[in-house]
């Protein structure tokens, strides 16, 4: 019987727009199935690990399909509904699906080839009409053998060894191979137990009687009689058949490597050498169980179900502090009961410190976290998790409920059965670079769909585009209009810039009314947020006479200053006018460029405030992968008086201790060149204000502004969403902004500016 030839559709992580179709060597008919990764010659000579798509038996169209070189898994590594879901963000949001198998996968996961190159077989050592660099090369190799390109590299100590490669390639003085390269190694630890001959007690003390008879085996002995202490400790009984970690033995007997290694040579002790995971165990006991809504968030919770009976997706609009994670806790309890997992989204991964603690005191293990400050490592472990959590007896899996940032919208869920969008008006769930570039928010509404999941959208500040969808009745509605705990809402205070600096109550970038207050705060031993716009350095021309600034007579954003050109330009339609030297609107030569950011803002009140403990939370403070844990739980434990921070310090986070909220400079919230720039505006100033006065004290926020009567300042004060949204919706609908249209943004590139411009040119024609 002929045996019938089979064939593979391949994604491999590229960025170009089709499958890639291989022949399947017999031998590993049997192993092929969706999901599967395999490895696969790409282009001339390199190694790439790609995804079994499809297995048929359908020859390629033209040319003939190379063979696959190995498989690499047993089990898929992906799910069908995550690759529907891949395919749908390469459609919606434009780009290939190989881009988004890339975003998606650990890199641990994508192998690729690694060049090597070696002393060509017919080369006889005759280094004449090679230069330095070459010869370099050649002597090395004699010596390691085998190299790769990097090392190379660093051999000569330049970045581009290409040519002096395809040099030497062409002399035949050495030549090249592809290997693949698998980074994933799993974590081992070594631990020691006493081998079969010696777990009994009467085995184990005769051999100790032998050992104590002679002074040269007092080392053995003290390792024997630690192990024995060890394991008492641990197990609060003697159990001769238990391992301990050898590490632990080596620092409890106090003795070497080679010692330990003789008494396993004697047949004494045995090493195993255990998979352990690179993620943080918690505990699961002493979990809460008895969680109490109070009668608002009870009422609130009902309707949320009740919502869900007829809406796939329900806004949760609560102000800050009403007690939204209580209700997330009580609704998540539910669905993992059910066996289903939950995806809990956060904007910034700051604010997973907290909460995470929070939901560990409820589900313990059952709670993973995925953000990209995981190492590549730990991100196959979570991965491995999360797809085997959605498999047999899910309600028994550790990671069914998973926090984290918009990255974590891409893992192999199975089994979804909720999806919860914390602060889902926030600018972070949008991807900028690379692609694919999701918005998660909406992203996750489809993957919701696939999986026949509900989505809870919680906010204090709801983005239009949501609230938009309530009022058309794509969303169902849920709101918490009191705080949690009989907490009350700070008092708000605009103090007007233009006034206090001609009244000279300035002092650098601070009024006298918030230096006051922040003197006040550290005298009651209370705590202090400051916030500063993270785009706070980008420079904006202002009028200190009439307080305006020059804005896009077409777009109705604000112009910035860009250096280079000495040009205030539009972000929004380049549109670019000359620096003037008087006020456009007043004729005022009263004009000056604004912007100042965090570190200068820390250096100043540290200068006030010699005493106090300050702390800075922006980008360049939270670059380790603990850096926001330990700025967080300083605050928590008063190891900081004033947290001084940008959008980070806005969202979500809970500290009972904060009296007194400064929000330095208003003005570059609602400047911004964005048609955005008065809602986002309006929300930070919101979430920033709802940290203060979260328990019993009262709190206060004090915000600065140049233009006091702004209408966004204003519905700040009042906590007046509604008027905002109509407001802004009416603007929108007369510019045809979102979410009245869909805006695309274009991005063309190349080296040659004359060539591209003549492309976008042409493009626009179109």
């Amino acid at each position: 019987m002929e045996r019938v030839t089979r064939f593979v559709d391949v994604l491999l992580p590229l960025p170009l727009p089709k499958l890639f179709t291989y022949r399947v060597p017999h031998e590993f008919e049997r192993n092929l199935s969706f999901g599967i990764r395999v490895i696969v010659p790409f282009g001339k000579s390199k190694l790439y690990s790609g995804l079994v798509v499809e297995v048929h038996t359908r020859p390629p169209v033209a040319g003939n399909a190379k063979y696959i070189i190995d498989t690499i898994d047993n089990d898929p590594v992906i799910t069908d509904l995550q690759f529907r879901f891949w395919k749908w963000l390469a459609e919606y949001y434009m780009c290939q699906l190989g881009e988004v198998m890339a975003a998606s996968l650990p890199s641990a996961l994508k192998l690729t080839s690694e060049t090597h190159i070696t002393i060509h077989p017919t080369f006889e050592g005759d280094v004449t009409g090679l230069n330095d660099k070459e010869i370099k090369v050649v002597e090395a190799l004699f010596y390691h053998h085998l190299m790769t390109i990097a090392q190379v590299e660093q051999l000569l100590g330049i970045q581009k060894v290409i040519n002096i490669i395809k040099s030497l390639v062409e002399k035949s003085v050495i030549a090249t191979d592809e290997e693949i390269q698998n980074p994933y190694k799993p974590k081992k630890e070594n631990y020691v137990r006493l081998s079969k001959d010696f777990q009994s007690e009467s085995a184990f003390y005769a051999l100790l009687d032998t050992l104590e008879k002679s002074k040269k085996y007092a080392g053995q002995v003290n390792i024997l009689l630690s192990l024995l202490m060890l394991i008492q400790e641990k197990h609060q009984k003697i159990d001769f058949a238990k391992e301990m970690l050898k590490e632990d033995l080596l620092k409890k007997a106090t003795v070497t490597q080679a010692q330990i290694k003789t008494l396993v040579n004697k047949g004494v002790l045995e090493i195993i050498e255990k998979k352990i995971s690179r993620l943080e165990e918690y505990p699961s006991d002493a979990l809460i169980t008895d969680l109490q809504l109070s009668q608002i968030q009870e009422k609130a919770f009902e309707n949320i179900e009740k919502q869900f009976e007829t809406q796939d997706t329900v806004l949760l609009h609560g102000i800050t502090g009403s007690g939204k994670t209580e209700i997330y806790i009580k609704l998540i309890d539910k669905i993992l009961a059910e066996g289903k997992q939950v995806l809990y989204l956060l904007p910034e991964i700051a604010l997973t410190t907290q909460i995470v603690n929070r939901l560990r005191h409820y589900f313990g293990e059952k709670v993973g976290i995925f953000h990209s400050r995981f190492n590549e490592y730990e991100r196959v472990e979570i991965w491995d998790h999360v797809l085997k959590s959605g498999k047999e007896h899910p309600e028994n899996s550790k990671y069914q409920l998973i926090l984290g940032a918009r990255s974590a919208l891409l893992l192999p869920y199975q089994n979804l059965g909720l999806i919860i969008i914390d602060e889902e008006h926030d600018a972070s769930y949008k991807q900028v670079d690379p692609a694919p570039r999701y918005q998660a928010r909406d992203s996750a509404l489809y993957l919701a769909s696939l999986h026949h999941a509900k989505t809870l959208l919680g906010t204090a500040t709801p983005s239009l585009e949501s609230y938009y969808n309530v009022k058309s009745g794509k969303f169902g509605l849920v709101e918490l209009n009191q705080r949690y705990a009989g907490s009350v809402l700070p008092d708000i205070w605009i103090v007007n810039l233009v006034e206090s600096i001609r009244k000279k109550k300035m002092t650098g970038n601070f009024s006298q009314f918030l230096i006051d207050n922040i003197g006040e705060a550290l005298a009651k031993k209370e705590q202090i947020i400051l916030f500063i716009n993270r785009r706070g350095f980008a420079l904006r021309l202002f009028c200190n006479s009439c307080q305006s600034m020059p804005y896009c007579k077409y777009c109705d954003v604000s112009l910035t200053y860009h250096k280079k050109s000495n040009l205030l330009k539009c972000h929004y339609c380049g549109y670019a006018i000359e620096v003037p030297h008087q006020c456009p609107e007043c004729g005022s030569d009263d004009i000056e460029m604004k912007g100042f950011g965090t570190e200068r803002v820390e250096e100043s009140i540290t200068e006030l405030f010699p005493e106090a403990r300050v702390a800075r939370m922006d980008l360049d403070t939270t670059r380790s992968k603990n850096g926001y844990q330990k700025l967080i739980y300083d605050f928590e434990n008063h190891n900081t008086d004033i947290l001084i921070g940008t959008q980070m310090v806005t969202k979500g986070l809970n500290f009972a201790n904060v009296t007194v909220v400064g929000i330095i400079n208003a003005d570059s919230l609602i400047s911004y060149p964005d048609f955005r720039s008065f809602e986002r505006a309006f929300q930070i100033m919101a979430q920033v204000s709802g940290r203060a006065g979260r328990s019993d004290k009262p709190g206060k926020v004090i915000i600065q502004s140049y233009n006091p009567d702004h209408p966004a300042l204003q519905y700040v004060s009042t906590n007046d969403y509604l008027s905002m949204y109509q407001n802004q919706i009416e603007e929108r609908k007369k510019f045809f902004f979102p979410p009245f249209c869909r805006l695309i943004k274009l991005t063309l590139k190349h080296k040659d500016e004359t060539l591209v411009n003549a492309a976008g040119n042409e493009l626009a024609l179109l």
